[in-house]
């Protein structure tokens, strides 16, 4: 398929720290044309009528009336994480938008570490640690990784 018979899809950015991360946007390329928000301001005019898709990742692009209004073939908002408080749902259905969501994408990883948690609490496991390595510049045998001063020069490892 020709990148221009690929459905528009808007992110905010690709890497950085704003952006999709790298290798999420090579997955997204295999089915969409990707168009940034700053690809999108310049040329909005064009833009506008390819973008039929708006992809949020942690929560950017923020979607507004006023980003909605410009997107005329504006199908489907794809929301990566959990929850969708951050989207106005009333908002985007009115301009006959569909909004997804993963809801059950980060559950397992989620009660994996709050049993993780439970158990090092109930088996004192943090405790047991500092005595099986002694100083404070230990944890779980790793050096430098907890320090336990307002110094953390030495925290690197």
């Amino acid at each position: 398929m020709a990148k221009e018979e690929l459905p528009g899809v808007l992110i905010l950015d690709i890497g950085g720290t704003q952006g999709v991360l790298e290798n999420l946007a090579a997955l997204l390329k295999k089915h969409f044309h990707l168009i940034t928000m700053k690809e999108f301001l310049e040329n909005k005019e064009e833009m506008s009528k390819k973008i039929q898709s708006v992809f949020v990742f942690e929560c950017r692009p923020t979607i507004d009336r006023e980003l909605l209004e410009s997107l005329p073939n504006l199908k489907v908002i794809g929301n990566s994480g959990v929850g969708v408080d951050h989207l106005d749902l009333k908002m985007i259905s009115s301009f006959g938008v569909k909004v997804t969501n993963t809801p059950h994408a980060v559950a397992d990883p989620t009660a994996d570490i709050g049993m993780a948690l439970m158990l090092a609490s109930a088996r004192r496991l943090v405790e047991g640690n500092v005595l099986n390595f002694p100083g404070s510049s230990y944890f779980f045998g790793i050096s430098h990784f907890y320090y336990d001063s307002d110094d953390l020069s030495k925290s690197i490892f």
